[in-house]
């Protein structure tokens, strides 16, 4: 992973830094800088209003009883496109422009979503999981043991019974 994002780190720079030079040999200094921060600008308004678009349909699905898990994802993708939008660039603003577009983002969110399942098996046990992957971002489930799979319903643990009683005594004194 970390030889991907330092590609990306110096890559989208370089690529960002031709297309000005590119840009501003056709257009000029000062239209190429008006455009940077009008696409700037449109980009912004347009993230908040295609936000509340995705809130609105979020808040439908769960007023139906439905689980909004790709309106969710699309608004993140909103963000991400908001970031995108806002950093000064040709190609960032291209890609902020097409996450914001509704089909575009569908699209990209059910491709993501097809990738990353969601168990709801129980505590333990749930959570995110790729490729069906029971294992947790630390290690092995805490909650299996050897190999097999437990009910869930049994902790083994001590506790200590203290009375309320005990207390308040303690803090009149």
């Amino acid at each position: 992973m970390f030889p991907v994002l330092l590609l990306l780190f110096i890559l989208v720079p370089v690529i960002e830094i031709g297309l000005f030079i590119q840009v501003g040999g056709w257009l000029g200094l000062w239209p190429t800088l008006a455009l940077v921060l009008i696409t700037a600008f449109v980009g912004a308004s347009l993230v908040r209003n295609q936000g509340l678009m995705t809130l609105a349909s979020v808040q439908d699905r769960l007023n139906r009883g439905e689980l909004p898990a790709q309106q969710i994802l699309e608004g993140v993708m909103l963000a991400v496109a908001g970031v995108l939008l806002l950093t000064p660039g040709f190609m960032t603003d291209a890609m902020g422009m097409l996450v914001l577009l509704p089909a575009p983002r569908a699209a990209l969110a059910k491709q993501v979503m097809k990738r990353v399942t969601v168990s709801q098996a129980g505590f333990g046990q749930g959570g995110f999981h790729q490729g069906g992957n029971t294992q947790g971002p630390f290690g092995d489930d805490p909650f299996r043991r050897g190999g097999r799979d437990d009910d869930g319903n049994t902790f083994e643990g001590e506790y200590e019974r203290k009375d309320d009683d005990d207390d308040d005594n303690h803090r009149l004194r």
